[in-house]
């Protein structure tokens, strides 16, 4: 156990002043995208081929292995656990979509980061768009509105991340569908929807009840774009 150990600790420090002196004689090979990521990967998958040879080595010399058959199925088991991390990694940005694609139909108001900088989130099965977002640190469900102007709270929601509706000042008015209504104007400390957060965002809290919040111009203003397309809301930040 003691030369096993020995051993790999000689691998891993031959393999770290391998790669200390690869990256000091070429500077800009890790400045790529991916390029910290890949490095780590192989680093890992190092590690793993020289312990499992180490340890094979370890195991024969205990009379462990005494058939060559023991030997080959072990042999094998190895390698086909290489083959599947090297097929992991090589695949993992169409494995990235499948696994987004099942999370957007199991859970359609969860959004999805589909890039740097971009999220997007699936129609709901009536088509709207709903979207789970973080404000204030507490959750609330949003509808997409892009005809709403601005960020309209449900009373409800409002209570739930901290403000009192029935201390409020409703001075604005809204002209809807069902009328004419009034909102009071507050400000949200934070808003997050997955990796984009926004802070100071300014909102209304509605004065009578609702079945859920809104999420309109005021947000949406502050996006570089969005688009629909294919079931699928886009928003870019």
């Amino acid at each position: 156990m003691r030369s096993g150990f020995f051993w790999f600790l000689v691998f891993a420090v031959a393999l770290g002043g391998l790669i200390a002196y690869l990256i000091s004689n070429f500077p800009g090979a890790l400045d790529g995208p991916g390029d910290k990521a890949n490095l780590i990967y192989l680093v890992l998958l190092g590690l793993l081929v020289g312990s499992s040879i180490i340890g094979f080595r370890g195991l024969r010399q205990r009379g462990a292995l005494r058939s060559l058959s023991f030997a080959a199925r072990a042999g094998t088991v190895w390698v086909v656990i290489a083959v599947v991390l090297v097929l992991g990694y090589s695949y993992r940005r169409d494995l990235g979509a499948i696994k987004d694609r099942i999370l957007g139909e199991l859970a359609p108001a969860s959004p999805i980061a589909t890039g740097a900088g971009q999220i997007a989130v699936r129609a709901g099965p009536r088509g709207h768009f709903y979207i789970d977002a973080q404000v204030n640190g507490r959750p609330v469900r949003f509808l997409v509105d892009t005809g709403a102007s601005d960020i309209v709270l449900s009373p409800a929601d409002a209570r739930r991340i901290g403000f009192d509706p029935g201390r409020l000042a409703y001075t604005r008015i809204y002209s809807t569908a069902n009328g004419t209504v009034r909102g009071a104007p507050v400000t949200l400390g934070s808003l997050a929807l997955g990796p984009l957060r926004l802070t100071d965002v300014p909102a209304s809290v509605n004065g009578a009840p609702m079945s859920g919040s809104l999420l309109g111009q005021t947000f949406l203003r502050r996006l570089k774009g969005y688009s629909v397309r294919n079931g699928v809301l886009t928003l870019n930040y």
